[in-house]
């Protein structure tokens, strides 16, 4: 079955992530997926994360593809014009790749390259767009296409964002534009989210909570400091700072949030964050 297939079933959902490296040796990237790829149903391939430079996500889904493990190719707004987008999901569909996870990108000034230029031409909404109506034989100046593709579209959400009726209202325009699923930012309150849902349930689009594993208790504040909208609460922080053992306490973290949300939503998207030995672990954890 395809992910458009089992989202469309009633199969609960489970995805991962790896990052390509900096550099051209995917050896690891690779092995990473390997570990994971008979336990989840897609993984996504990030692109340029935290506006660091690496190699692409594009070329990398496509290693996955001849591996024969299904991927969701992420690409962000913010280094490509409406040229150049268009032209990379054409490129994606001609290798065989049609999970896409649109995204807006983090700014340059977050990454290495802080002098670089950002571009922002589109929006996710509007690339939402754009790939849709590639997907009807036309590009957005409506030029007609020789040939078209078929993407299973996705979009990212926040449900802990603050105040969260932006977000709505962005998730909103992000279904209406052709989003088949969301993945969400880090999920640790079961109960925020379940209230973000009960705000969300006229948008009727699969959603797949966020799973990030915490390394440590330093990492928690980190993201409480920097990261907007993600809060991790005061008592996970707390039992990562006295765990002897900082691995099977952040499993048993995340695999109790599983568990608390499994019967909220859709499905999970666990974000190891160069953790991934973690991932299978957790996977038996909450018996995923």
């Amino acid at each position: 079955m395809t992910l458009k297939e089992k989202l469309n079933s009633d199969k609960f959902i489970v995805t991962s992530e790896i990052g390509p490296p900096k550099g051209i040796n995917t050896a690891k990237s690779l092995e990473d997926a390997e570990l994971i790829r008979n336990r989840v149903d897609a993984i996504n391939v990030t692109d340029l994360q935290s506006a660091v430079m690496r190699l692409g996500s594009m070329v990398t889904c496509y290693l996955l593809k001849q591996r024969g493990i299904d991927s969701i190719y992420q690409i962000s707004c913010r280094d490509r014009n409406r040229l150049a987008l268009q032209s990379d999901l054409l490129s994606a569909a001609v290798l065989g790749i049609e999970n896409v996870l649109i995204i807006t990108g983090d700014h340059p000034k977050c990454g290495d390259h802080p002098e670089a230029m950002p571009v922002f031409d589109l929006d996710s909404v509007h690339l939402i767009e754009a790939a849709k109506q590639l997907q009807s034989g036309k590009d957005l100046s409506g030029k007609e296409l020789d040939g078209t593709p078929s993407f299973c579209i996705g979009a990212a959400v926040n449900p802990t964002a603050e105040p969260v009726e932006p977000e709505i209202i962005k998730m909103e325009k992000k279904a209406a534009a052709g989003a088949e699923f969301f993945q969400t930012q880090a999920v640790f309150d079961a109960e925020k989210f379940k209230e973000f849902l009960n705000l969300t349930k006229h948008i009727n689009v699969p959603v797949l909570a966020g799973i990030v594993l915490l390394k440590s208790a330093a990492m928690g504040r980190f993201m409480n400091k920097n990261i907007p909208g993600v809060c991790v609460p005061d008592k996970f922080i707390e039992q990562m700072d006295k765990a002897s053992d900082k691995q099977e306490k952040s499993i048993e973290i995340a695999a109790r949030t599983i568990d608390e949300i499994k019967g909220l939503c859709r499905g999970v998207h666990i974000m190891p964050i160069g953790w991934a030995k973690v991932v299978l672990p957790l996977l038996d954890a909450a018996r995923l």
